[in-house]
């Protein structure tokens, strides 16, 4: 079981999503977690609306901290993805057992002004490119590759499928 981390600056949005795909994605190869570094302390309501409206398990979401991560009772983590950009230049904690790291930006739905139907359709959007990702993720063949390979299937997965959305 690999344990993977999703950053974002406020933990309320993307790296929720990317945590409740992966979790159904990944079942039984991977497990994930998300957090941010200064967190809202609440999931965006349209975060949840949607991904209840896609069978997602949301019980156990929650805005948290990175800090969390960081500690010697938080699980190993074999990967860690930013998913916004404020994330990816910010100085990150340093991880034990120096996980695999990549940087998969998107732009913020929570951003998205306008009525209901707008503010939705952006977070379907983050989710789909997010789905997209993971979906390729996941299949990686993770015992055949040697760690500079799969840094490099890591980094074209968030360049090459951002070029193409």
């Amino acid at each position: 079981m690999y344990n993977v981390l999703f950053l974002c600056t406020g933990n309320s949005a993307r790296s929720i999503l990317a945590e409740a795909i992966l979790n159904r994605v990944g079942i039984g190869k991977f497990r994930a977690y998300s957090a941010g570094s200064h967190p809202k302390g609440e999931v965006n309501p349209t975060a949840l609306e949607l991904l209840k409206r896609l069978n997602h398990d949301t019980s156990s979401l929650r805005s948290k901290d990175w800090a969390e991560f960081a500690t010697p009772e938080a699980p190993k983590l074999d990967f860690v993805f930013t998913v916004c950009d404020k994330a990816a230049a910010e100085v990150c904690p340093v991880w034990p057992g120096q996980p695999m790291t990549a940087h998969w930006g998107l732009a913020d739905p929570s951003d998205v002004e306008g009525d209901e139907i707008t503010r939705l359709a952006a977070f379907r959007e983050t989710y789909r490119q997010l789905h997209n990702r993971l979906d390729i993720f996941v299949n990686l063949p993770m015992r055949e590759l040697d760690k500079l390979s799969l840094q490099e299937r890591l980094d074209t997965i968030g360049q090459s499928l951002l070029a193409k959305e």
